[in-house]
């Protein structure tokens, strides 16, 4: 299930770097198209991490133009609820643990946040997903649609939502993220994309937890 994976030596090496985070964008099944906004937003970025429920590749080449992407397989991509499975392709896997400017960043499609003790933590996910070498430093998640930033048992969980659905409402202009490491220190932030662009993610906007 796990794919240990090493990016080239800038990245691995690098002192700075600024990776975007996007999930459960659900194309062709939310409209036809990603909004333009985000690959916009994108623009820039050393790297880009999709945490799952993708369905059209076409999202991950037009992503992977912007810069390297990992992709992880979402329930979704697998067939559920009776959608077409998703074609297997290289930079496609169940989860990825990779080693970008000196911390390791799991990327998988669940993790149990907020936790369900005992048997369903991030510990256990981490052992479950990324069984070799070290716990990741941080993990990148999506499936709950509901963006989230939190440090559970030493990790930085990280769920940038979903720029289509989010909160699982109609189709709409949702939020991405973006995951910064300087000199060895994560730091993830959440942003809303707009007519225009995209803007700080306001925490008040929906107030419901789903």
């Amino acid at each position: 299930m796990n794919t240990m994976t090493m990016p080239d030596a800038a990245l691995r090496g690098a002192s700075r770097l600024r990776i975007g985070l996007v999930a459960d964008t659900h194309i062709p099944e939310a409209r036809k198209e990603l909004w333009t906004q985000v690959y916009d937003a994108f623009d820039g970025c050393d790297v880009i991490l999709h945490a799952g429920d993708v369905y059209e590749l076409g999202v991950v080449d037009r992503l992977n133009e912007i810069a390297p992407i990992w992709v992880a397989r979402g329930n979704g991509d697998d067939g559920s609820g009776g959608r077409p499975t998703t074609p297997d392709d290289p930079r496609l896997s169940d989860a990825w643990c990779v080693e970008l400017a000196g911390l390791r960043i799991g990327l998988t499609h669940v993790m149990p946040v907020p936790e369900m003790p005992p048997h369903w933590t991030v510990a256990t996910a981490c052992e479950r997903y990324f069984p070799d070498g070290p716990r990741p430093d941080v993990v990148v998640y999506g499936d709950t649609h509901v963006e989230d930033v939190n440090v559970v048992d030493g990790v930085l969980c990280v769920n940038p939502g979903s720029p289509t659905f989010p909160h699982n409402l109609a189709c709409q202009l949702g939020t991405i993220g973006f995951l910064d490491i300087d000199d060895g220190v994560p730091s993830a932030s959440i942003w809303m994309l707009t007519d225009d662009g995209h803007e700080p993610f306001d925490w008040t906007r929906w107030k419901r937890p789903w």
